[in-house]
């Protein structure tokens, strides 16, 4: 069998915790956050987790999981 292709940018992207689910950064918040309130700044610092139907699809695209 040959082996199966990993989508690259989900191995830069992504996290794996040790219960399973997936850590990754917030969109918007690179430039142009003169446009955001505050809420939204504040609220988007860090990293969040992925909901879990989001998780399978992404646990696909990284058939080896992820180190």
């Amino acid at each position: 069998m040959p082996k199966l292709k990993t989508k690259s940018g989900v191995k830069k992207r992504f996290k794996l915790t040790a219960t399973g689910l997936l850590k990754h950064g917030v969109a918007g918040k690179r430039h142009r956050l003169a446009h955001h309130n505050g809420k939204y700044i504040r609220q988007n610092r860090g990293t969040k987790l992925l909901s879990k139907a989001s998780t399978a699809a992404v646990k696909a695209w990284a058939p080896y999981g992820l180190s």
